[in-house]
Parts: C-alpha cells; structure tokens; sequence
C-alpha cells in the first residue's frame, strides 16, 4: 500500500499516527502539500461523511477521524502557507452566546478543515462582536454558527442582525446548525444555509462559497 493508500485509510479508520506517518512519508517523497489535501484529505473526509449520513459511522467514529485530519493538517499547514496555496473558502466559526456546547461545532471544523477550508474556531459562548471582528480581520467569507440549547438559538438571529448592523452582511454567507436548529428557523432569521449533520456541513460550505 502507498503512503497515500495508507494516509486515505488512517483517515477513514481515525488511526491519528498513521495518518501523522504517512503525511510526513508522502511529503519526503515529493508529493505537493496541496495535492494531498485535495487529492486525498478531501475524498477520505467526504466518504467518512457519507458514512455517518449512512448511519455506518456515529459520533465516536467521527471523533476519530477528525483528529487523525487534524494530526495530517498540523504537519501541512505549514507546508501549504509557505507554498501561497489558497484554501477553498475562509470560515469562522463558533457556538453562539450562552451556549457553552462543542463537540458538534468542533465536528463540524474538524470537517471543513479537511474539507479544504482554513478554519478559524472561535471556541464556544461567543458574542456577535467576537464574530463580526475575527471576520473583518481574517476576511472571512463564511461564518458558521452552532447552537445546542433552544434558549440560545435566538442569539443566531441576534448575530446576524449584528452584521447587517456593521455592514458586513453582503460580504459573508452565514451557515446555521444544531441540535434544536431546522431549517424553517434558518430561514426565518435569514441565514444563507442550514445543515443538520457534520458531513452534509462541508457541501452546503463548499456550495455557499462558490455561489
């Protein structure tokens, strides 16, 4: 099996220092940085999606998976900012105000990031104003807000209010999810997109930057 037969299976499986290994044994041996991310990271990450949507894969597994990409991408990104490679699109992301949950918005990072996104996670109870300033300074174009509680979900509203306010809501597509959340609420407070699940995250993602 090549190091990247093996780097695309590590990533499936979540075995983090195989996946470590064989990033490290494809980049020796001349592979581009950015190739194997798109290549290889990207497609591994898309079918472990298909498998959680499929019911084969459930959190545990998906856990898994997300930190062997992440044991692959710590070992890349410094290879692929030296390289002026650009990522797919620029995310912030973060669970809303109130809301001290992360494992789904850490899912739903650890997914975008192999997914070809850079990702820039707020972490988690995060006030409209911290998303509003990490989007002007990182010139984000994708904002991503999670929410687990009922009683915070208003606070998605309230987010998106904040950037027509600044006005910078012309200038990012704002992505909702979570538990409570649905699609008719998405709608209702005039986000660009809904996704119910990490795996469907990075399509919509991918769909709303390229619109």
């Amino acid at each position: 099996m090549s190091d990247l037969e093996q780097l695309k299976e590590a990533l499936i499986v979540g075995d983090w220092k195989t996946a470590a290994a064989a990033t490290r044994a494809a980049l020796a041996s001349g592979v581009a940085p950015l190739t194997i991310v798109t290549a290889h990271l990207m497609p591994a990450m898309d079918e472990v999606g298909r498998r959680f949507e499929c019911e084969d894969y459930f959190v545990p597994e998906m856990l898994l998976s997300a930190r062997a990409m992440k044991a692959s991408m710590e070992i890349l990104r410094p290879q692929l900012a030296s390289s002026g490679a650009q990522p797919v699109g620029r995310v912030v992301i973060g669970t809303v105000k109130g809301d001290l949950h992360d494992i789904g918005k850490n899912l739903v990072a650890a997914m975008l990031e192999g997914g070809g996104f850079e990702v820039i996670d707020l972490g988690a109870d995060v006030a409209p104003e911290l998303f509003i300033e990490a989007v002007s300074t990182r010139q984000a174009n994708l904002v991503a807000l999670s929410a687990l509680l009922t009683v915070t979900m208003g606070w998605m509203k309230t987010t998106i209010d904040a950037f027509q306010a600044a006005g910078l809501r012309d200038k990012v597509k704002i992505m909702v999810g979570g538990a409570p959340v649905t699609q008719q609420y998405a709608d209702s407070i005039g986000a660009d997109g809904f996704s119910d699940s990490a795996g469907s995250a990075v399509a919509l993602a991918r769909k709303l930057v390229a619109a």
